[in-house]
């Protein structure tokens, strides 16, 4: 059971929460930072943040599928952005919004770096997700 906590001391959130807390006993995947590759290990969209942003959540996805998870059980995300540029920020949050992940919401922080671990990486994110029991443990 997940419980998304907005607190009302503090300012509202435009689409995350600022915490999520889990109920002893409920299986955590802690995700590696999911990047801009295609199955070839090719970047994908080259110098579009946007783009790259797209691919990103793609392979999430396929990442939280392999471990029993969704979206909407993530928890937590670190979104990492090539630039100081906040409306470059600003677009690469636009497809996070538009992924489904602002539906928990998630706690998350959105940040601009100087590079990432691929040339030509511009975009990551990191998560936390729960993975629920698959139906036939829950019985």
């Amino acid at each position: 059971m997940i419980r998304r906590v907005t607190v009302p001391a503090l300012f509202p959130p435009p689409t995350y929460s600022h915490a999520s807390v889990v109920e002893a006993g409920t299986r955590i995947a802690f995700l590696a930072g999911a990047v801009p590759l295609d199955e070839h290990g090719e970047l994908v969209g080259a110098g579009d943040p946007v783009r790259q942003a797209e691919q990103v959540l793609a392979n999430l996805r396929a990442q939280l599928h392999a471990v029993g998870s969704d979206l909407a059980q993530v928890l937590a995300t670190e979104v990492y952005v090539v630039s100081d540029d906040p409306a470059v920020l600003s677009d690469v949050w636009k497809v996070v919004e538009a992924s489904g992940l602002s539906h928990g919401p998630h706690s998350s922080t959105l940040l601009g770096v100087a590079c990432l671990g691929y040339p030509g990486q511009l975009v990551e994110i990191t998560a936390t997700a729960a993975v629920p029991e698959p139906a036939e443990e829950r019985g």
